[in-house]
């Protein structure tokens, strides 16, 4: 008897669409908006350096890279303890920075207090979504960090659902990790035990999270640099202050354009990894074009290229951990621990550095080297998955129905490491 993962809610379904779109309205507009505001705080001082904002401020160049260094650095570390109003304060401090250590400090303390917004959001969306209905939401909402506009969206009267809509929502994802987990939940559909010990040492011990969250690292260099950097860049080819920041948005719609289609594709195919390697893939190009070309023209339209790639790795591999992880408990500490993605931040920052303008082909070429490492280990990565599917697929071929419902209970493997799990690829 083989058996594996099965979808409970077919994107075909009437009511499941139905659903989907009412959790559209009521979550996407308002998180996408947050995340919309989050992403201008990290770039808004590449746009102000354009103008002199160092100077104005008595600082250096580089103090500026020290701080973008700083942000994220908070950002990946205090995740959890952070807080709306503290983010809101620090961000209005901006206007009365003077000084270098007051723009270090500021950078610092906003880092701090954004960084539970993002992987708290993402746990919050898988919460509602089913396996393959999960990356067009994610590219939705992460989107707004690639695009410099305002995501609006008309909050009507199907803002809530009703009860028998609730209980849809719950019974399918109850439904969709039934075959692997055994765990009581309340009338509410909501699990009693939402995090154990058992989760925390089972994230601990899963080599494949931090394999791959190296290589996503590597892949989210370029967006993470250019969310602040590519004023500067644009600046560099010879459009003035105002000029290069205006330019600067082609380029991001070009990201947040590659993001949304191949979100969309990735789940009506019901794939993952090949629609990152493309991604990654794109990204290269993009950069070869950038360096190797001396027509200003020619590197803006590697820049559009690169951006149209480099937005694509990150939330489609968020996507893919979280249908890959059909424990609760732990799936919300692997899209936590995939937060440390954020360091490529701190890499980018350190190497998109004025003394470099205005080519800036060192950074451009060590960007190149994080991607093609990323390329490399996302084609391992789902080589790897693939091949434990093949023995899972061999080994489950043998089973009976009373194996498959043993193997449900038996707390020896969990969740995902359960013989009859199949990977995502």
């Amino acid at each position: 008897m083989s058996t594996g993962h099965q979808l409970t809610c077919a994107p075909g379904e009437p009511v499941s669409k139905h659903v989907n779109r009412k959790i559209d309205i009521a979550l996407l507009p308002f998180l996408s908006l947050l995340y919309l505001l989050n992403g201008l705080d990290r770039s808004n001082v590449g746009n102000a350096e354009t103008q002199g904002f160092t100077t104005d401020i008595g600082a250096t160049p580089d103090d500026l890279n020290l701080a973008v260094s700083l942000f994220f650095i908070t950002f990946v570390l205090l995740q959890p303890p952070s807080a709306a109003i503290g983010w809101g304060v620090f961000t209005v401090a901006h206007a009365f920075i003077r000084g270098p250590r007051a723009l270090l400090a500021v950078r610092l303390m906003i880092g701090a207090f954004e960084s539970g917004f993002y992987p708290t959001a993402i746990a919050y969306l898988s919460s509602f979504y089913c396996r393959y209905d999960l990356a067009v939401r994610i590219g939705l909402f992460y989107g707004q960090y690639a695009i410099a506009g305002a995501f609006s969206g008309s909050i009507g009267s199907a803002w809530f659902l009703t009860d028998e809509e609730q209980i849809f929502v719950t019974q399918r994802i109850i439904k969709d990790n039934a075959p692997f987990v055994d765990h009581e939940y309340g009338n509410d559909g909501i699990q009693k035990k939402r995090l154990t010990r058992r989760d925390i040492v089972e994230t601990a011990k899963d080599w494949k999270l931090w394999f791959i969250l190296v290589f996503n690292i590597c892949a989210s260099v370029p967006s993470q640099a250019f969310s602040v950097f590519m004023p500067m860049v644009v600046q560099g080819l010879g459009y003035s202050s105002i000029g290069a920041n205006l330019m600067s948005v082609p380029p991001f719609v070009c990201g947040a354009i590659g993001l949304y289609l191949f979100a969309l594709s990735s789940d009506h195919k019901k794939e993952r990894g090949y629609h990152i390697i493309t991604g990654i893939c794109i990204a290269l190009v993009g950069l070869i074009v950038t360096v190797t070309t001396q027509s200003h023209s020619a590197q803006y339209i590697g820049l559009c290229i690169l951006l149209f790639g480099s937005y694509i790795s990150a939330p489609l591999t968020v996507a893919w951990l979280s249908g890959n992880n059909p424990e609760p408990g732990k799936c919300s500490l692997v899209l936590g621990v995939n937060g440390f993605g954020n360091l490529a931040g701190v890499i980018g920052s350190q190497l998109y550095k004025k003394k470099h303008a205005p080519r800036y082909l060192t950074p451009f070429y060590a960007t190149l080297g994080f991607v093609a490492t990323a390329l490399a280990g996302y084609i391992a990565y789902r080589y790897i998955l693939k091949g434990i599917n093949a023995k899972r697929l061999a080994m489950t071929n043998s089973m009976s129905a009373e194996d498959v419902e043993a193997e449900r209970l038996d707390r020896t493997r969990y969740a995902d490491a359960k013989w009859t799990f199949l990977y995502g690829l």
